[in-house]
């Protein structure tokens, strides 16, 4: 997606260590005009979805769910961090590991709002290790839910995540793929394309 892509290029910082500082327009700052742009994009790649629900992790994955739940017509669950007073007792929670953060997060969704035999796209701003959207995968399927697609704004395709996600046998989409962040340069899939 060329202007998710012109963005990363113009505003996102290679910080090294395979960290790409975008939060003046997704993690900390989020543009609205991009991830509707976005939500766009992510409704026509799954336009086939027999997805009820989309699932994201908090909080950078909220802004591209919502607005792709805008154009599919889907409500949104984002597994939480901390557990509120508001949640029951008995939630679903796994751990997952924080690339940014350097350690262990936890995601935590409540059974109201994830029920068994409920299809379900995951859609969240990066695809790295895998680590946080198989952590998604193990609470919709804790659920009893059938994940049936998953979309990522970012994908760090050099970190292999996408063949940790193959055994779900899904379409997994991106739209932009970063193939290297060697040299403080960001180096896009397509590039190597001739």
């Amino acid at each position: 997606m060329d202007l998710l892509k012109q963005r990363i290029l113009a505003e996102g910082k290679n910080l090294g260590k395979g960290i790409l500082k975008v939060d003046r327009f997704i993690n900390h700052q989020v543009d609205p005009i991009l991830m509707d742009a976005c939500g766009a994009e992510f409704a026509r790649l799954f336009a086939g979805t027999t997805a009820v629900k989309i699932l994201t992790a908090e909080i950078s994955g909220i802004a591209p769910a919502l607005m792709a739940g805008k154009y599919l017509k889907l409500p949104v669950v984002y597994a939480r961090k901390t557990k509120p007073v508001t949640m029951p007792s008995e939630v679903y929670i796994t751990v997952a590991p924080s690339h940014t953060k350097g350690h262990n997060t936890e995601l935590i969704v409540s059974p109201e709002y994830l029920l068994r035999d409920e299809e379900i796209l995951i859609i969240d701003d990066f695809l790295a290790s895998g680590a946080t959207i198989i952590g998604l995968v193990r609470l919709a399927q804790t659920a009893g839910s059938k994940v049936v697609g998953i979309g990522t704004l970012i994908e760090k395709t050099f970190e292999g995540g996408r063949n940790k996600l193959a055994y779900l046998g899904v379409p997994v989409h991106s739209l932009v793929s970063i193939s290297s962040m060697d040299d403080g340069q960001i180096i896009f899939t397509d590039e190597f394309a001739a």
